[in-house]
């Protein structure tokens, strides 16, 4: 049966048999079944490049005191920010770098890489002894991490066209899902049972891109041509495809408003109840992140394909980033409670908000990949990540100083101590949910040449 299509495919004017671009299309056009394997393929390497990103942030507070650099706790948030942001910086400056190799020699020369790059930085990352040796070795892991881009240009590539949604989906749903177990396992496993006894003596109160694993496939940009034997255009300027850049400019300001509240949400939980903080343990924090991962796996992998179709990308993101805004409105209230009430509604407040992240994320995910042909997707997934790479960079540095801040400024009149960080955080996510209206987010109306329908 598999020969019957390969010879029925070779009679086609646009199949060539040496082609690794035109296999990838045949293997496509024969798996006619659910596609398990990839998903789970693209799901496993995404998590596991997330992972490391996030792993920080429970203990990063900690880290910071013991390094002995803040002189004061109001001032741990605003070291710990640097470290935050080093990743992204290094990302931002290589991502299109690593885009275009992409295109060029193939994906599983930037995945190899990325995967060393993970495993060896972010080693040395955990065995750091001081500031700059964190900062350093978090700058390289951002670095030389190049797979996001990559990534998620073969989760449309790799899929008929029923499950690209679906592949999309669940690139998001396991780059969200990283950024929650990365820090419920930091959380869980970062106090080791050492004693080492400070000589001040402290309250408990005041504690706080695609794996392109398709035989051949690394080369099929290059060799794909077109029904009359040409190779597909590549000389359209991104820069002025006004679909793509439109809609990197919203990922950007979700991921700005995405990453400082990630970098805030560990800090303030950890932080002291006199400084408006939860006064939670890096336990407590992996606890509810841990909570939020699994229910927001559930939510992708089964109810956001269904919404995402019926409604569609647009629609979704602009429903999630209004409902978004209402929910960090009750943060500081909920600071106020304690006991099984406080544990109930952060724990819901949490899945609520990383649900709607992820569910914008996946949405700009879809317009970016619609935007342009399959020969030119590593690099726009490159220019992509580098702007969301500066955005995010700000994120964390420019949450914990504000939150730091924030923290000193108690009896303000305005906006007292963390309400003005969620304040902040709200007005981060308007500017993006208006941006989200036409005439400024556009969408490609021709169907792009090997892409999604």
């Amino acid at each position: 049966m598999a020969e019957e299509y390969r010879e029925a495919l070779l009679k086609k004017d646009d199949y060539y048999e040496n082609c690794p671009g035109c296999k990838v299309d045949q293997l496509k056009e024969l798996k006619k079944g659910f596609p398990f394997r990839d998903l789970i393929s693209i799901w496993i390497v995404v998590l596991c490049t997330a992972l490391p990103i996030s792993t920080l942030f429970p203990f990063l507070y900690f880290m910071i005191r013991d390094f002995g650099i803040a002189e004061r706790e109001e001032d741990i948030g605003y070291y710990a920010g640097y470290v935050g942001s080093s990743f992204m910086i290094g990302r931002a400056l290589t991502s299109v770098f690593w885009g275009i190799v992409a295109d060029r020699y193939g994906r599983k020369p930037v995945i190899l890489l990325g995967t060393i790059a993970v495993v060896i930085f972010n080693t040395l990352f955990g065995l750091s002894v001081n500031f700059w040796m964190a900062i350093i070795t978090r700058f390289l892991l951002g670095s030389l991490n190049g797979l996001l881009g990559p990534i998620k240009a073969y989760a449309v590539e790799i899929f008929r066209a029923e499950y690209q949604a679906l592949g999309l989906s669940t690139v998001s749903t396991a780059w969200g899902l990283g950024l929650i177990i990365g820090p419920a396992l930091g959380g869980f496993l970062a106090q080791e049972t050492l004693h080492v006894h400070n000589e001040k003596k402290t309250s408990s109160n005041d504690s706080y891109d695609a794996l392109e694993a398709a035989t051949g496939a690394s080369k099929g940009d290059e060799t794909r041509t077109d029904d009359k034997g040409r190779k597909p255009s590549s000389n359209e300027s991104l820069l002025k495809n006004w679909p793509l850049m439109s809609s990197i400019v919203v990922y950007c300001i979700f991921s700005l408003h995405d990453m400082a509240y990630t970098e805030i949400f560990s800090l303030w939980a950890e932080s002291s109840r006199k400084l408006g903080g939860l006064g939670y343990t890096t336990e407590d924090v992996g606890e509810v992140l841990a909570i939020s991962g699994f229910s927001l796996l559930v939510f992708q992998l089964s109810l956001y394909p269904f919404v995402e179709r019926i409604l569609g990308p647009i629609p979704v993101a602009q429903i999630a980033a209004a409902l978004s805004i209402l929910l960090l409105s009750s943060y500081p209230f909920i600071a106020m409670l304690s006991g099984l009430g406080l544990s109930i509604l952060i724990n819901c407040a949490s899945i609520m908000k990383n649900v709607f992240s992820v569910s914008i994320v996946t949405g700009m995910f879809i317009l970016q990949n619609n935007a342009v042909d399959q020969n030119q997707r590593g690099a726009a997934n490159g220019i992509s990540m580098t702007g969301m790479s500066l955005f995010k960079a700000v994120g964390p540095a420019g949450g914990g100083a504000i939150l730091s801040w924030a923290q000193r400024r108690q009896n303000a009149a305005f906006l007292p101590g963390v309400q003005m960080v969620f304040f902040i955080l709200n007005a981060v996510e308007l500017i993006g949910l208006l941006m989200t209206f036409k005439p400024f987010l556009a969408q490609r109306q021709d169907k792009p040449r090997n892409g999604t329908a």
